[in-house]
């Protein structure tokens, strides 16, 4: 860090010691800005964008926050943004339906479509946060929502998309990653982070049928958004409440358990009950990607 041409690896990107003073400079000056206001400046003043123009405002922050650890930058107590947090108010709009069972061929053709709309945002985030176990919370990084919709564009159920975890020991040894490579090339790989089936769907094989349906457009629905696709798929099912059936008759892998360890706990632990690992390689050739072995 003392000279001219020192770097260090921060969030998949080298940063020169010209552009850590910068960094220094720019949480002095601008201290009394919210944290999102901070992270945005910093990504705006280092031209720290997505292929698609956007501000890589997670990887900024978690870049901060080692910087900080470190003892290289002093940040100021985090001033929320302007505005409150989004709450999701559960509206009669989202209540029980009729049962709808028989097969997939019976309420062909099923589908998934990406949610977009501000309407329909909210819409997604009320059925997940009323039927999902884990309820609904406001996805940080890149992500897609999903939702499977029936014959008639009946709603079934719903899906999202998201940033994968930061360190798994079977998915980083299965892929043959080093440290380096997984820091650079995190992003290429995907978490299926909500799946949920509406409590009054009863068909069979719908949710391997969504499975399916989603690994053949979630490349080109994540260029269009972000500017890059992925090559990885990945998911953890609670063992203790459900067998996976859906993932394995979708061809995901099982590569084992994790470690009892939050999703992104990098530097600290805390408990969380192990989860079953499945992927699913939505490239052939998705581990040169991930080693940087082609552009």
């Amino acid at each position: 860090m003392k000279e001219a041409n020192a770097r260090i690896l921060l969030s998949g990107r080298d940063f020169t010691a010209r552009e850590i003073k910068q960094i220094q400079e720019t949480v002095r000056v601008f201290s009394a800005l919210s944290w999102n206001e901070l992270l945005k400046t910093i990504c705006e003043h280092l031209e720290w964008v997505t292929p698609s123009g956007q501000y890589k405002v997670s990887s900024c922050a978690h870049a901060l926050e080692k910087l900080e650890r470190e003892g290289v930058v002093k940040l100021a107590p985090k001033r929320p943004c302007r505005g409150s947090p989004q709450m999701v108010l559960v509206e009669a709009r989202t209540d029980p339906e009729p049962a709808v069972a028989g097969s997939v061929r019976d309420i062909a053709p099923v589908m998934v479509q990406p949610v977009m709309e501000k309407s329909a945002l909210r819409l997604w985030n009320e059925y997940v946060q009323r039927y999902h176990a884990l309820g609904y919370r406001r996805p940080c990084g890149a992500h897609q929502r999903y939702f499977i919709v029936g014959g008639g564009g009946r709603r079934l159920g719903c899906l999202m998309f998201g940033p994968s975890a930061w360190a798994l020991l079977e998915r980083d040894r299965w892929i043959g990653w080093s440290e380096t490579d997984r820091a650079r090339r995190l992003n290429w790989v995907v978490s299926n982070s909500r799946f949920l089936l509406f409590p009054w769907v009863r068909v069979k094989n719908l949710a391997s049928a969504a499975l399916s349906l989603v690994t053949k457009r979630i490349r080109q629905d994540w260029e269009d958004r972000y500017g890059y696709s992925p090559v990885l798929l990945e998911t953890f099912v609670d063992a203790e409440k459900y067998v996976g059936t859906s993932y394995q008759a979708a061809n995901w892998i099982r590569l084992g358990m994790t470690a009892g360890r939050g999703r992104m706990d990098r530097y600290t632990r805390y408990l969380s009950s192990p989860k079953v690992i499945y992927v699913y390689p939505l490239v052939k050739n998705f581990r040169s990607f991930l080693r940087e072995e082609v552009p």
